[in-house]
């Protein structure tokens, strides 16, 4: 047993870390990494387990606030010799987000999976323990490095930057879209089917860039994204229709905020698909573009956001973040 590898759990919360409260019989935060860990009895004979407690929050309290020194304590588990990879434990809700940004920023070819659950530690039935064994099984398994951040539930393992949660309760929540699961883990091994090919590194900068959201919506005045603008914002992720449209109101406040030096990307809420410059009515994609806007290809309007928080402290050149969106 002394030649086990060692893996390192950090926790940061989420409902896997949850039970119910006796007075309000609502789910709470509740229990440690170190708890998780003990409650799967296979851990001890795979692996030595360290836990790093970083957080115990719901995970829609995660974001900008917290990503970077998560990112620092993942990367300074990664470059000790003796850990053979990471499993974060997180909530489900930004769960895919968190899992692009440390993809973004982590340049270790170990393994890091991304473990959550639908069910509370309280339920007869929670998801969580057997999703904290598949994660240690897949980081032993052969072909496990060089992957990318991963998130793994319901045996089905997927990247950092396709993957999304796509239902509110059910376990099998978390897929890929038309790229598919990267592998998926067995009763008897862990099947890897592919790479992905759409992974970049970005730097860690001193101070993430102050990006927002703003959603098209039948009948907008363009209202929020001169809001967004005014608050300084120095990005803003436009969650666009279709291929990338809006309206002509939105349109002549995204002319305004890209005047004003406010970098702009468009983004499609359709959960397939590439955001793409196609139309040329008044806010169709084509004269978004003209007027200066950023295209997120495929990218959800949260994740184009987690790359643009990185991105524009190295450039604000619009063809350079262009290229970053393409990658």
């Amino acid at each position: 047993m002394t030649d086990r590898p060692t893996i390192a759990i950090v926790a940061t919360g989420g409902t896997i870390a949850m039970k119910n409260d006796p007075v309000t019989g609502a789910p709470v935060p509740a229990l440690t990494g170190a708890d998780l860990a003990a409650a799967v009895p296979r851990l001890p004979d795979l692996a030595r387990i360290e836990v790093v407690e970083f957080a115990n929050v719901p995970s829609a309290y995660m974001g900008p606030d917290l990503w970077p020194a998560l990112s620092r304590t993942v990367a300074d588990l990664l470059e000790r010799p003796d850990i053979a990879g990471a499993i974060v434990l997180h909530g489900t809700d930004t769960l895919d987000q968190t899992a692009y940004f440390l993809d973004l920023t982590l340049a270790s070819d170990k393994a890091v999976v991304m473990v959550g659950a639908q069910r509370n530690a309280s339920e007869a039935d929670a998801d969580g323990a057997r999703n904290l064994l598949n994660a240690v099984r897949q980081i032993l398994a052969p072909g496990a490095r060089d992957m990318g951040v991963t998130v793994t539930l319901n045996h089905n393992i997927n990247a950092a930057r396709e993957v999304r949660k796509s239902h509110t309760n059910n376990v099998e929540t978390f897929n890929s879209g038309e790229a598919g699961f990267l592998g998926h883990i067995d009763e008897d091994r862990v099947v890897f089917a592919r790479k992905s090919l759409r992974r970049q590194t970005l730097p860690l900068p001193d101070r993430l860039a102050r990006v927002e959201i703003v959603a098209m919506t039948a009948g907008g005045d363009g209202g929020q994204l001169r809001h967004a603008v005014a608050r300084g914002a120095e990005g803003v992720v436009i969650a666009a229709y279709g291929f990338g449209n809006v309206n002509e109101a939105l349109y002549d406040a995204v002319v305004e905020a890209v005047a004003a030096g406010v970098t702009i990307v468009v983004a499609s809420q359709v959960p397939h698909g590439r955001a793409l410059p196609v139309y040329g009515f008044k806010g169709g994609g084509s004269t978004l573009r003209a007027a200066g806007a950023v295209f997120a290809d495929d990218l959800t309007p949260d994740k184009a956001r987690v790359l643009a928080l990185l991105a524009l402290p190295v450039t604000r050149d619009r063809q350079a973040l262009q290229a970053y969106y393409d990658r």
